[in-house]
């Protein structure tokens, strides 16, 4: 039985507290398309790959980590962010994208999500003083050599991940952010932990990995990143009855 398209944003704003983060793009409904929905297709970005799969699996509605109207970039609808638009429109499907609440949130949330799928305790979040949480402090169910860890990476994420070697022969703690978080690098050596894990790598990232002496390692931005959506999406579908799928349109950063 169809769910009201206001329901479902009135329920996400509740479950996932947007009001709580100062993001860089607005996090809800982004553009309306039909009133009810039948069918979710949740994924990791709105590009045009991605509606288009969208319309194949008659998608009523999509539900993405990186939507649009980002801070910075040019106000009109022009190119391709007018292609993207215009078939969302043309095809009344609603775009709902959550940023940072979808990063952060402790059941839903990117971070929670990756720890589950790689066996990660969290034990503490890496910043505990702020509001909205970003980051997580956690530990191996099993120590690990670096090696073994890049090994269980790259299986469960289908994606080889960089790493620059620490001073540890065994890891056994670990902080996290999934994306493009590599700058948090610093905050995990406080923490005083073995090792640190995001999505993407700077420059600057592995001269200070390499003097500090921490693991570090870059899984991927997208690989990181498409397991919070789902599981709203799943949390959706299984509330109120409606159809679910997710679609994975490849990026290799």
């Amino acid at each position: 039985m169809p769910i009201s398209l206001d329901t479902v944003v009135q329920d996400l704003y509740s479950l996932l507290r947007p009001d709580d983060y100062r993001d860089y793009c607005p996090n809800g409904l982004q553009i309306e398309g039909r009133p009810l929905i039948n069918k979710l297709v949740t994924g990791v970005t709105a590009s045009q790959a991605f509606i288009e799969a969208a319309i194949i699996e008659k998608a009523d509605a999509i539900l993405v980590h990186h939507g649009y109207f980002w801070q910075g970039e040019k106000a009109e609808i022009t190119g391709i962010k007018k292609q993207r638009i215009k078939t969302l429109l043309d095809n009344e499907i609603s775009l709902l994208a959550y940023h940072l609440p979808l990063d952060a949130h402790p059941k839903y949330g990117n971070n929670v999500q990756l720890g589950t799928l790689l066996d990660f305790k969290i034990i503490d979040d890496l910043y505990p003083k702020q509001k909205s949480k970003v980051g997580v402090v956690g530990e191996l169910v099993k120590p690990s050599t670096s090696e073994e860890l890049k090994k269980q990476l790259q299986a469960k994420l289908n994606r080889e991940p960089f790493h620059v070697p620490g001073k540890t022969e065994l890891i056994n703690t670990i902080a996290w952010c999934t994306g493009s978080a590599q700058h948090f690098i610093e905050r995990a050596h406080e923490a005083g932990v073995d090792a640190y894990l995001s999505g993407e790598v700077s420059e600057q990232t592995v001269h200070f990995a390499r003097e500090a002496g921490i693991h570090f390692f870059a899984a991927g931005h997208h690989a990181t990143e498409r397991y919070g959506v789902q599981a709203v999406g799943e949390y959706l579908a299984e509330k109120y009855s409606i159809e679910h799928v997710f679609v994975d349109i490849d990026n290799p950063i």
